[in-house]
């Protein structure tokens, strides 16, 4: 199973970084690429609640649908949810960590053992592309977080 893991630090405490976490609808607010997503069931930000994604996924996929639930919440801890395609699914979670008035954000996306050309791309992308690209999330967070 393959996996990205990135972190930054974030010029804000974790109540203000919390909320563009925890709604999966902002998470389009702070992505590097076209990226929107839709409450379907539940209650924004709560376990069990369901959503439906649309968005990029390399080399060149720019309308990849998922299906999306919230599986932990740990308020200004942790967040995670996973994302099911035909691939099967995959684990996102994001790890807050305060010190002082900053706040570390670990991102932590955990593949399923990918199918078809995933299988062979994704060894490929994920160490340049994938980490590229997570590292640019991660700082659009920290922009809309710090208030930038």
């Amino acid at each position: 199973m393959a996996q990205l893991l990135i972190s930054q630090v974030i010029e804000a405490p974790a109540e203000a970084v919390w909320p563009w976490i925890a709604d999966i609808t902002k998470h389009g607010d702070w992505s590097p690429k076209p990226y929107t997503v839709k409450l379907t069931s539940g209650s924004a930000g709560e376990v069990g609640s369901k959503y439906s994604s649309v968005g990029f996924v390399p080399p060149s996929d720019k309308n990849h649908k998922n299906e999306v639930e919230i599986i932990e919440v740990v308020p200004h801890s942790k967040f995670v949810f996973r994302a099911h395609d035909e691939n099967g699914y995959f684990v996102n979670t994001f790890t807050l960590r305060q010190s002082g008035n900053s706040t570390e954000v670990t991102f932590q996306h955990d593949f399923p053992k990918m199918k078809g050309m995933g299988r062979i791309l994704l060894p490929l992308l994920l160490p340049s592309v994938g980490k590229r690209d997570g590292m640019v999330r991660l700082g659009l967070l920290k922009a809309k977080a710090e208030g930038k």
